[in-house]
């Protein structure tokens, strides 16, 4: 059982270089050389788990406003979004944008390519013990205790287990019958269509929800194009202007589209049989 709170993944950027066009690429408004380091903290993880028990073991970060940094006034970018990213300790896999039924042109890459360095310092929470029934859940939960999910499911075509693991920030409690029902997110899902023996290429964010301990339920989230009568508010500049251009009479050679991250939901996955979820304190 993960001590989410506690659990961080820091690194350490390369030595900052001018983009060949825009003066302030990703938000950077230091000085050409500078090197950062940032800590984000975890919020979910999902191992991939072979069955001589082998896994991979995949860290969602913590959610993080596009920003100017590191600024001293104007720090969010315009337009906002938000930025999330899946890391195993080797790679960066992509998050989906789309829907599950279409394919993306994407891939891992390795963490080095990006990164000068990456220190993954996962906690774990010593004597965690498993709630057997709902009754345990209405107990642990209304005497204040910290409880984390975990949800394993087979994935049919490789034989592949996937475990998901994720703090429970909310749960609905019947304390007379037992019942309990808890909805978290986001978790992590990954994209078994990729898998080719090594990794995945592509995983989805998703809620999860469930109030047994042998189903579950996930629905993943897709990005959405806003609608029209809201562009001209989005693409307007206030303050610095993300795409100034070193040289206004050197544009990049294929525009720049840009647009806001909406949450859509999908239709839910479903998983029974071959599903086991338990809950720890």
């Amino acid at each position: 059982m993960l001590d989410f709170t506690r659990s961080f993944i820091t690194w350490t950027t390369h030595p900052r270089k001018p983009h060949p066009y825009y003066r302030w690429d990703g938000g950077f408004v230091g000085d050409l050389g500078d090197v950062y380091r940032v800590r984000m903290q975890v919020d979910s993880t999902m191992d991939i788990v072979d069955p001589s028990g082998s896994s991979i073991t995949h860290y969602l970060n913590y959610p993080c406003r596009a920003e100017l940094t590191i600024a001293t006034e104007q720090f969010f970018m315009i337009p906002s979004g938000e930025w999330r990213a899946v890391f195993t300790r080797e790679h960066g896999v992509p998050i989906a944008r789309g829907p599950s039924d279409v394919s993306e042109p994407v891939a891992r890459r390795p963490v080095l390519e990006r990164y000068a360095d990456m220190d993954f310092q996962p906690v774990t929470l010593p004597g965690a013990e498993q709630l057997l029934d709902g009754h345990a859940v209405n107990e642990a939960t209304q005497a204040g205790a910290v409880i984390n999910g975990q949800t394993t499911y087979r994935d049919k075509a490789t034989g592949l287990d996937i475990r998901v693991e994720f703090p429970i920030r909310l749960m609905n409690l019947h304390p007379d019958s037992g019942k309990f029902q808890l909805c978290c997110g986001p978790v992590i899902v990954p994209d078994m269509a990729t898998w080719d023996g090594e990794g995945v290429d592509r995983v989805f964010l998703a809620e999860v929800a469930l109030s047994q301990f042998d189903y579950v339920e996930f629905i993943l989230r897709r990005e959405i194009e806003p609608a029209e009568s809201e562009k001209e508010w989005f693409h307007q500049v206030r303050g610095r202007d993300r795409l100034e251009l070193w040289d206004p009479d050197n544009p990049p050679p294929e525009p720049l589209v840009l647009q806001l991250s909406l949450v859509e939901k999908s239709e839910p996955t479903r998983r029974r049989g071959s599903t086991a979820s338990g809950l720890w304190v």
